[in-house]
C-alpha cells in the first residue's frame, strides 16, 4: 500500500496546484529517498478520497513499522515536514504567485497562501478539529470558546531526549524568526521544512507573512519583523498596523502588549496576528463617544466591553495614528490610585497598549486596549490579570486573542467539564477540587436539569460567563466614571 499511498499524494498535490504535472517524477523521487524506497511499480494505483494529512500519517507510519525513524514526536514531525517540502515551491515561487495574484485582488492572494499553507499540512489541519469550540451569547455579544486540544502531546522519549539535548544551538532564536522557514527541525525545535512567509514591506521595513500552524480562528495569521528584536507599542506600531489594512483591507491585525503578565507568550520577537474574522469585540457597541478638540474628523468613544478600551474611526491613517500615539503617551503616565492604577513603581513601567486595527465600510478603525500589569501582594500575578476565583477556568495571561473576545482554555477543561456534567446530572461526585465549589453553585442554580444535552448547554453558558468575568478582571477601568477622569486628561 505505500505506492497507492505515494501516489495518492503526488496526485492530490497536483490537483491543489502545489506542483505542476512535469513535477510529480521528481516530487515522487525526492520522497521516494526519504523512505528508503529503490524503486517503484508502474502499475501503482493511488488511493481515492484520503485527504493530503491522512496521507501523510500513512506514510509516516511505514517509516516507524521499517525502522527509517523511531515513534517519537520530533521525528515524526521532522519526516512529515520534509515530506510536504518536496511538494511546496520554493520561497521565491510563492512569493511570485502570491503577488501575481495580489495585483488581481488581495483576497485572491491571500485565498493561494491560506490553501497553500493547509495542503502543505503546515497548518495541522488534523489536529486542529481535535478542538472543542463553540459561540456563547453575552451581556457584551456572542463570545467564542475554545478548548485547545491541538497541541501534541510529548511520549516520554521526547522528554528524555530534550532534556539530553545541547542548549548551545542558538539558531533560529526563537519560534518567529525568519531563519525558520523551511528549517529542517530538531528534538527541541519544530519542523519547518514546508514552512513559507510571503514578504511584506511596511513603513520602510520587511515584514514576514504567514499563517499559525494552528489557527484559532479563520485565517488566523502572524506578520513577524525581519528582525530579531523585543515587542514594542509605539507610534511605528500603529502606522504599520494601518498600513497593513491598507494593503489587506479584509484582514483586521492587533498586537500583542509589549509588557509582561498583559503581553503574548514570545514578547522577545516584534509580531502582529492577523486574520479574517468579525471577534465579538469587532461588534461592540459604544458605552459613550467623546470629543476631541484636536482631532475634529476622527470619532472617539469608548466601548461597551469588559476591558477598557478607545475605538478612533477616521478616512485618513495619519489622523489615527498621530492621536493613537497622543492616547498611549498620555496612559504610559497616568496614574489613578482610586482605580489602582500606578503608571510606574520607580523606573519600572506598568501602562501599555493592545491594539487592533481595522478597514470598515471604507473607514479604519483602530482598538487601542489600555493595559496595566502592576502586581501587588493581593494579587501577585497581576492587579488586572484573572484573579484566583477564575483560574480554575483560566490563568494564563490575557493577550489579544481573548482581549478580542476569543477564550483559549487549557486541554484539562475537556474532561473536567465533561464531570461537572455528569455531577449536575447526579451520575457521579467526582469532581476536580478546584471547580468544587463552582460545581455546587451551579447545582443550586440549576437544579432541575433533565438531559445530558441540556446540561452541557449550561456548563458552556457558564464558562462564557466566566470567561466575561476574566476579561473584567483584566479591564483597568471597572466604570465608565474612572474611564471619563482618563478621557478628561487626554483631551
Amino acid at each position: 500500500m505505500i505506492y497507492s499511498y505515494l501516489t495518492g499524494l503526488i496526485e492530490q498535490a497536483t490537483s491543489a496546484e502545489m506542483i505542476e504535472y512535469a513535477d510529480k517524477v521528481y516530487a515522487r523521487n525526492q520522497i521516494m529517498r526519504l523512505l528508503h524506497l529503490e524503486s517503484f511499480p508502474n502499475e501503482s494505483v493511488p488511493v481515492k478520497d484520503i485527504p493530503i494529512p491522512n496521507l501523510l500519517d500513512k506514510l509516516i507510519d511505514y517509516a516507524i513499522e521499517h525502522d527509517i525513524i523511531r515513534d517519537i514526536l520530533s521525528e515524526k514531525e521532522i519526516l512529515a515536514a520534509n515530506i510536504m517540502n518536496c511538494l511546496v515551491a520554493r520561497p521565491s515561487a510563492v512569493n511570485e504567485v502570491f503577488y501575481k495574484k495580489f495585483n488581481q485582488s488581495p483576497v485572491k492572494a491571500t485565498d493561494y497562501f491560506y490553501a497553500l499553507s493547509r495542503n502543505s499540512n503546515y497548518i495541522q489541519m488534523n489536529r486542529i478539529a481535535k478542538n472543542i469550540s463553540y459561540k456563547t451569547e453575552t451581556p457584551y455579544g456572542t463570545m467564542d470558546i475554545t478548548i485547545n486540544l491541538s497541541k501534541p502531546e510529548k511520549d516520554p522519549e521526547q522528554i528524555k531526549l530534550e532534556r539530553e539535548k545541547s542548549k548551545d544551538i542558538t539558531y533560529p532564536k526563537c519560534l518567529l524568526c525568519v531563519e525558520n522557514e523551511g528549517y529542517t527541525g530538531r528534538i527541541d525545535h519544530p519542523a519547518r521544512a514546508n514552512h513559507r512567509m510571503i514578504r511584506v514591506p511596511l513603513a520602510d521595513e520587511m515584514w514576514f507573512f504567514q499563517y499559525s500552524p494552528y489557527v484559532y480562528y479563520n485565517e488566523h495569521s502572524i506578520l513577524l519583523s525581519e528582525q530579531h528584536r523585543n515587542m514594542k507599542i509605539d507610534k511605528r506600531t500603529f502606522a504599520r498596523l494601518l498600513a497593513f489594512t491598507e494593503k489587506f483591507p479584509h484582514y483586521f491585525i492587533g498586537s500583542n502588549a509589549d509588557l509582561p503578565i498583559v503581553g503574548g507568550s514570545i514578547l522577545s520577537h516584534d509580531h502582529y496576528q492577523a486574520g479574517r474574522y468579525e471577534f465579538a469585540m469587532t461588534n461592540a457597541k459604544e458605552a459613550f463617544s467623546f470629543s476631541w478638540k484636536q482631532y475634529p474628523q476622527l470619532h472617539c468613544a469608548v466601548l461597551h466591553w469588559p476591558l477598557s478600551v478607545i475605538r478612533l474611526k477616521g478616512k485618513h491613517t495619519s489622523d489615527l495614528v498621530h492621536a493613537a500615539d497622543e492616547v498611549l503617551a498620555v496612559w504610559k503616565s497616568y496614574s489613578d490610585e482610586t482605580a489602582d492604577i500606578i503608571a510606574f513603581t520607580e523606573q519600572t513601567p506598568h501602562n501599555t497598549i493592545t491594539p487592533i486595527a481595522r478597514k470598515r465600510n471604507g473607514v479604519y478603525e483602530l482598538d487601542l486596549v489600555l493595559r496595566n500589569n502592576r502586581t501587588t501582594e493581593q494579587y501577585p500575578q497581576g492587579i488586572f490579570h484573572p484573579h484566583a476565583d477564575v483560574h480554575h477556568i483560566k490563568k494564563e495571561n490575557i493577550g489579544l486573542i481573548e482581549v478580542m473576545g476569543l477564550a483559549v482554555l487549557p486541554a484539562r477543561l475537556k474532561q473536567e467539564l465533561a464531570d461537572i456534567e455528569s455531577y449536575l446530572l447526579g451520575e457521579h461526585q467526582q469532581v476536580a477540587a478546584y471547580h468544587r465549589d463552582w460545581a455546587e453553585k451551579l447545582k443550586k442554580q440549576y437544579p432541575d436539569v433533565g438531559s445530558s444535552e441540556e446540561t452541557q448547554q449550561i456548563v458552556r453558558k457558564e464558562v462564557g460567563n466566566k470567561f466575561v468575568r476574566i476579561l473584567q478582571d483584566a479591564g483597568v477601568f471597572k466604570d465608565n466614571s474612572s474611564f471619563k477622569r482618563f478621557i478628561h486628561v487626554l483631551c
